[in-house]
């Protein structure tokens, strides 16, 4: 009887401590919750809700075959004119596909490749090592920080994971703080106005969707890029 006792205490307390840790119990009030599409977190930023985030089982997917035929990221890339002394940064650079063609763009510059997933980073590493890159420095990013210092960054690139941060607020405003004071933020998502594109809603964003959330965080659109198949290029400065 006793051991029952115990049994239940102690299912009691893991599902008290589980309860505690998957909510926000301060919530910051610029985000709220509610129940919503099945592909998001029930999480909502400006009248969007945030989407799940892809897990590294996908990695196969960001290294496809197809992915220039269908992303042209030999355009995306010439887009960002990137200089050979750059410093730049990968945001959610997952396994590295843009990556490592930037740090040979960059040959004397650095490239920062961030992620918050340690089985990216990894594999981040492994093609590192293979290729003996010398100008690409790994970091692990968080939540709410992308962990870069101060006007460090002359560059920044967030190819379809912005819409994904579970504090979009937080990410950006560390990002912005990275950013030197002429930096440029390179926001790429999947096209949210054009139906054909074959990729869940949650997954897309509209131009002005996303330029409400950068300015809200201070940086206003420069341009929006139209040579990419399915996506946006849209280019943020500071205000």
């Amino acid at each position: 009887m006793k051991r029952n006792i115990h049994l239940l205490f102690l299912l009691a307390s893991l599902s008290s401590l589980y309860l505690c840790y998957g909510q926000d119990t301060k919530p910051d009030e610029s985000y709220t919750f509610k129940k919503g599409d099945r592909n998001g977190i029930g999480k909502w930023y400006m009248g969007r809700e945030i989407a799940h985030v892809m897990g590294f089982q996908g990695m196969g997917w960001l290294d496809r075959t197809e992915r220039e035929d269908e992303e042209n990221t030999t355009n995306l890339l010439e887009n960002m004119a990137i200089q050979a002394g750059d410093t730049i940064a990968d945001i959610g650079a997952g396994s590295g596909h843009h990556v490592f063609r930037m740090a040979t763009m960059a040959k004397n510059g650095l490239i920062y490749a961030v992620d918050i997933q340690d089985e990216m980073l990894a594999e981040m590493r492994r093609k590192k090592e293979k290729g003996k890159v010398k100008n690409v420095e790994l970091i692990k990013g968080s939540e709410k920080n992308v962990n870069l210092p101060k006007n460090s960054v002359d560059k920044a690139l967030l190819v379809d994971v912005y819409h994904e941060f579970n504090y979009p607020i937080e990410m950006i405003a560390s990002l912005k703080k990275a950013l030197r004071p002429n930096g440029k933020l390179f926001l790429i998502e999947y096209r949210g106005e054009d139906d054909r594109v074959p990729i869940k809603k949650l997954h897309k964003m509209t131009q002005a969707q996303a330029v409400k959330e950068m300015q809200a965080a201070g940086l206003k659109l420069e341009e929006n890029i139209g040579n990419l198949p399915w996506q946006h290029c849209m280019v943020f400065s500071k205000e």
